[in-house]
Order: C-alpha cells, then structure tokens, then sequence
C-alpha cells in the first residue's frame, strides 16, 4: 500500500464524494478555498508512506490569503511565521543545541525527511476558520492514521492539543509512540508546550530505533 493506492481506495467512497461534492459547490457559489486543489494532499505527496517516521497532527489550514499549501502549522517562503510556528521553533531553541528560527515558517524539509505534517480537515473558506470542518476531511485523516497505524510501526506521533489527542484514539500505544501535550498557540503554550522537549526526545528516540535523526 502506498498513499496513491489509499487515495484510489478513498475516492470511491460514499463520503469521499459527497466532500469533493461539497467542495465543487463552494468553488462554484464563488467562494475562495484554501489551498488550491492541487495542495490539497500535499503532506502526503511530500512525505511517502514508507518513509514517514513522525506525524504531527494540526486542526484546519491557515484560512488567509496565501498561507496554507497542505501541511500543519507551515507557510511557504515569504508569508510571515504564524503565532503557533513561533512558539514551535521558541521550543526548538530552547530544546535543541545551535538551533536558530528560521526566517521562513516553510516546514517542506521536515515532510522529506519523513514527518506528515497532517491537519484533520484539508481545507477551508477564505477567512472563515473552521468553516469546513464535519464535511468529510475529518473521515479520510481518521483513516489515514489507521492505515499508518496498522502498515506501520514505531511511528512518532506527536499530538498538541485536545483537537489532536481525540486522534490519538485510533493508535496503538503497544505498536507506535505517542507524545502529548497542549497546543503551541499562544492561548495554550505556555500550560505545557513549551518546555515539552519533544523535538529532542523524538530525535532521542529515533536514535534508539536505529533511524536517522530529524534536522529540525
């Protein structure tokens, strides 16, 4: 299996189209959708099946013009570093040694290096946040953490947040690793994410596993 198969496998379900459905008429009524259908599963042509060592899980794609491209909590290059990005790389240098923020918030390096950088829903309308959540988008991430929890093993799954940790229900603890904590927005950071040391403890990990480690 591979995510191209998934995909295939995906797309003829019941779900799968009325969501696509859905998205032809938002697009249709005029209204802008982010990101472009062609980002659409970006973290997963970015980061293949087989190679994918860690998942972070976000919540719904950055819903202003020009920062979503398909992969949690990144922006491409020259679009200003998010709130939650900013406090990611506060804990980057507070828990990893030479580590210096980066100007770009583009995380495309990390989806190389095998950590899926999935959002539970894939789209959304144009300064509307959450506006398609419960449309389907919720369904095919659920099944895209069963097919990696049941192919897969030793997975780091890094869950921020209450959003995430509902996730964390469909992962076996006895097959994979899961580290929790709370969401590195600015409401919630400073009640456990920063501080978490999950950036090292992943490379830690890794390391123990016989893996290469993750250049963050």
């Amino acid at each position: 299996m591979n995510w191209q198969d998934f995909l295939l496998l995906e797309e003829k379900k019941a779900y799968y189209q009325t969501l696509f459905n859905f998205l032809k008429n938002e697009k249709n009524s005029g209204k802008e959708i982010y990101p472009c259908e062609a980002l659409y599963f970006n973290a997963l042509h970015l980061s293949p099946l087989e190679k994918i060592k860690v998942v972070i899980l976000g919540q719904d794609p950055y819903h202003g013009e020009g920062q979503a491209h398909g992969l949690s909590f990144s922006v491409p290059d020259g679009v200003k570093v998010p709130p939650s990005l900013r406090n990611i790389y506060k804990e980057l240098v507070h828990s990893i040694d030479g580590f210096q923020a980066p100007i770009s918030g583009n995380l495309t390096h990390w989806a190389e290096q095998g950590v899926l950088l999935l959002n539970s829903v894939l789209t959304v309308e144009k300064s509307n946040a959450g506006s398609h959540a419960k449309q389907g988008w919720e369904i095919f991430t659920d099944n895209v953490i069963k097919q990696l929890n049941e192919s897969k093993t030793d997975i780091i799954f890094l869950l921020w947040g209450s959003y995430a940790h509902k996730k964390g229900l469909f992962i076996d603890e006895k097959k994979h690793i899961i580290l929790k904590s709370t969401h590195p927005s600015p409401l919630s950071a400073y009640r456990g994410f920063l501080g978490c040391g999950h950036f090292k403890e992943v490379n830690e990990i890794l390391t123990k596993l016989d893996k290469t480690k993750i250049n963050w």
